[in-house]
């Protein structure tokens, strides 16, 4: 059989692996209280998708001679392989019930635009173009994926902020900051909360106050943990954006003879630098958070697929290689 038609099944069966996963989440999340072993089927189905994606992209690395970032297929699949990595160590660390419904979905429509949309021929492993026969490839290109994966979890999660807070102002002073390392889950709180005061009634004047108090904490908590969690993640792909910036501009000088040429998909870079660096700046010298930074981060989530996609279907550009057909 051939190579190329051989990953492309396995590619098609990371898409399904993936749709089945993201179901289990969505199915999970309507559970009022949750069920452990879908939770366990899930993540453990977005494990198996990973560790297939990741053998694809040393298959194809091995066969090829190099690192596979060549073209829009292998950057596609980098990208959710990447962003897959990533979610898991959250969910590792944050115990979450809801980023897995809401970076799965993400992670299923770039896996499925890969193998489902482009064409055999784009999906090929090609030779390298002379631009590109660099050892700089490796290191731009992989920073800017991992910084592009980064930027979009911790945008996700600012635009996840402003729907649940309906893009109202709110006082997250209340809940203590030592809370927000917890990744708390509004629904599966309160109804916890729910089922152990209907075990322990004394009247039903005090019930209802303390549940609606304790639904209110609640939501605050998940407001918290969406806002403290955006920040820390924005904060860690940032500097992997000015590193592959960084890296960009001396590859671009060895390549092209300039460090900067104005290139669309260097203007869009710099916009993208520029967004999240004002986000940064907004949260560490003006001590902005909730409602004004998460619009910032909110707005990073288009300024990435602009940078990353939509300069390059224009077909113009020193950066359009192996993008289009």
């Amino acid at each position: 059989m051939d190579w190329n038609i051989t990953q492309n099944f396995s590619s098609n069966i990371v898409f399904g692996i993936l749709l089945l996963a993201m179901i289990i989440y969505w199915v999970n999340l309507s559970l009022f209280r949750g069920n452990k072993n879908l939770i366990q089927l899930g993540k453990l189905s977005a494990i198996l998708a990973n560790i297939i994606l990741f053998f694809i992209l040393c298959s194809r690395w091995i066969i090829a001679g190099y690192f596979p970032l060549s073209n829009l297929y292998e950057s596609l699949l980098f990208l959710t392989w990447t962003l897959l990595t990533i979610y898991l160590y959250l969910e590792f660390k944050t115990k979450s019930k809801v980023l897995g419904a809401i970076l799965l979905p993400i992670a299923l429509l770039i896996n499925g635009f890969a193998n489902l949309t482009l064409s055999a021929d784009m999906q090929k492993s090609s030779p390298l173009v002379p631009a590109l026969q660099s050892n700089w490839l490796m290191m731009h290109v992989s920073m800017m994926m991992l910084s592009y994966a980064t930027l979009i979890i911790g945008s996700l999660l600012c635009i996840l902020f402003l729907v649940l807070s309906k893009l109202q102002e709110v006082d997250l002073q209340l809940i203590d900051e030592s809370t927000s390392l917890v990744f708390y889950n509004n629904i599966f709180d309160y109804y916890e909360a729910k089922v152990f005061l209907e075990g322990n009634k004394e009247s039903t004047e005090t019930t209802l106050l303390v549940e609606e108090d304790i639904q209110e904490i609640a939501f605050l908590k998940l407001l918290k943990s969406l806002d403290n969690w955006s920040y820390r993640i924005i904060g860690l792909g940032f500097p992997f954006l000015t590193i592959g910036i960084i890296a960009g501009g001396v590859w671009a000088n060895e390549a092209w003879g300039s460090y900067w040429s104005w290139d669309p998909k260097e203007t869009w870079a710099l916009i993208t630098w520029l967004v999240f660096a004002t986000y940064l700046h907004s949260r560490i010298t003006k001590g902005w958070e909730g409602k004004k930074t998460a619009i910032l981060g909110g707005l990073g989530f288009f300024v990435i697929w602009i940078c990353y996609l939509g300069v390059n279907f224009l077909g113009k550009g020193l950066h359009s290689y192996g993008w289009l057909s």
